[in-house]
């Protein structure tokens, strides 16, 4: 046999030894793999039995467990409804019971209800019985008085007026007393202490200014060479400068007291130095100018100082100086304006109010006057506008405002102002008045008592503050004479111009006299 043969027969002896030796091997490891199952088998339900086991167990657990509570919150709900079923007995037990009573009260307002009823129609009919005995008695009565109902009514009515007008005047006196009783000792401590704290002396006021002068040679030096002097002292200063016949006196006039002063204090350096021309004029009268405006800046700082305030702006300042040459009435402003704030201050410190805002406003309120007379508008309304563009508070701008009753008051502080300003105003000897008028208000207070009806004689005493009314004791009683004072106080108050009050009093006296002879 040749190799090859021999090879390809070796090459199937070991395909078949191969094969055989992979069929033996399949079938040991189907055999291990069929013993590795079973006991894989065996182990799962061996652990399925014990887990089944330990179910059972824990669900008999659980089961237990749920008994036991369901039986306990059973015990407490049966426990429970028990308690509720004790009180829905006791309960219906004593409805029962009211359910009785109110059976009984029922028939006893039944029982009432019957009895008032019937008291009733009694009532009706004996009403009814009244009704047409008084019917009877008024024909019978107005037979016998020979008056109709409305007739006698009216007299009732009349007589009833009569009563109530005796009994108003009563009222009125009453109700005058007690006010008085009432305020009076509180008012007078307010004012007598305001006033006490700040007592300043009058002021009168000054249109023209005189001017010393060593001798009468000194006037025409002050004319100059055809005038020219004069003339320029009257177009620097602005003041008319008047020489007569006074012996060693020139007068200097001018309706702005800014310029007036400006003029004097000029005309005193000039008469004293003795050089008078007109460039020596101009330079004095420029000096002068330069220290009345800072006189005027450290008047109104002394004032502002003086009253303990602050934070007033530069340009109010210098307006409070210039109040120094202004005047109201005779009253020189500035004066005014600082007795204001002292009452102010010293007001409102009893009042509870704020002292320093109460002086602020007394010492600003007429600072309009400043300029009035460059500013159109009344002065209240000029000085309410310098305090808004200067920054102040709205409480001193309306007290500023409202000061006239120009405008509504908007705070207490306002209202002060206006007492403050009239107590100022009208204290004895603060402001005169020309003899015209002072007459002609007098005429007009009496001529307003001696028209009431009543009234025998009239005089106004106290420089017109009081005006004493003397009426006729048979036609007027006391109650009237109460009436008659409230009601002249009245048409005084609506028809008379006039500062501070007026005191009304009525006389009513009767007197008896007789002669021994």
């Amino acid at each position: 046999m040749e190799p090859v043969g021999w090879t390809i027969v070796a090459s199937a002896l070991a395909l078949l030894a191969g094969a055989g030796a992979g069929y033996g091997l399949k079938i040991l490891l189907e055999r291990q793999a069929r013993t590795g199952i079973k006991e894989l088998t065996k182990n799962a339900r061996r652990e399925a039995e014990t887990i089944l086991k330990e179910a059972r167990i824990a669900a008999k657990e659980e089961l237990l467990r749920a008994r036991e509570q369901f039986e306990g919150e059973s015990k407490e709900r049966r426990q429970e409804l028990l308690r509720i079923e004790q009180r829905l007995d006791q309960r219906e037990t004593n409805i029962e019971r009211k359910n009785d009573l109110m059976e009984g009260r029922l028939s006893e307002l039944d029982r009432r209800e019957e009895v008032l009823r019937k008291q009733e129609e009694a009532l009706k009919i004996e009403g009814e019985k009244l009704t047409e005995m008084a019917a009877r008695e008024a024909r019978e009565l107005e037979r016998i008085a020979s008056l109709t109902r409305e007739q006698a009514r009216n007299q009732i009515m009349a007589r009833l007026q009569e009563e109530m007008e005796g009994e108003r005047g009563t009222m009125i006196r009453r109700f005058q007393e007690e006010t008085r009783l009432r305020y009076e000792s509180e008012a007078r401590e307010v004012m007598v202490n305001a006033m006490q704290r700040y007592a300043n002396e009058c002021a009168y006021e000054r249109t023209t200014s005189t001017i010393a002068l060593p001798s009468d040679e000194m006037k025409g030096r002050i004319i100059g060479r055809e005038g020219r002097n004069i003339r320029t002292i009257e177009a620097a200063t602005g003041a008319s400068v008047l020489i007569d016949d006074t012996p060693e006196a020139v007068v200097i006039s001018c309706f702005d007291p800014v310029r007036r002063a400006v003029a004097r204090l000029a005309m005193e350096r000039l008469v004293a130095d003795g050089r008078i021309h007109p460039t020596r004029i101009e330079e004095i009268v420029g000096k002068a100018h330069k220290e009345i405006e800072a006189e005027i800046v450290k008047v109104g700082q002394d004032a502002v100082e003086e009253l303990g305030l602050s934070n007033i702006k530069q340009n109010l300042v210098r307006l409070i100086g210039s109040l120094k040459y202004r005047y109201s009435y005779s009253q020189n402003v500035l004066k005014h304006s600082i007795e204001c704030a002292y009452m102010m201050g010293a007001i409102a410190g009893q009042l509870g109010l704020d002292e320093k805002l109460a002086r602020r406003a007394g010492l600003l309120h007429d600072i309009g006057k400043a300029v009035d007379h460059e500013v159109e508008g009344s002065h209240a309304a000029i000085g309410a506008d310098l305090l808004k563009r200067a920054g102040e508070r709205d409480e001193i701008i309306n007290a500023v405002a409202a000061h006239h009753e120009e405008v509504e008051k908007a705070s207490l502080l306002s209202i002060l102002v206006e007492v403050c300003d009239t107590l100022s105003a009208s204290r004895p000897g603060a402001r005169s008045e020309s003899t015209e008028l002072y007459l002609r208000r007098l005429e007009q207070l009496e001529s307003i008592g001696t028209a009431m009806a009543g009234v025998e004689k009239c005089y106004a005493i106290q420089a017109g503050r009081e005006l004493r009314v003397i009426v006729e004791p048979d036609s007027i009683d006391e109650n009237r004479a109460a009436l008659i004072a409230r009601e002249i106080a009245g048409a005084v108050e609506k028809q008379v111009q006039y500062p501070g009050q007026v005191k009304v009093t009525v006389v009513r006296e009767t007197r008896s006299v007789e002669y021994a002879k």
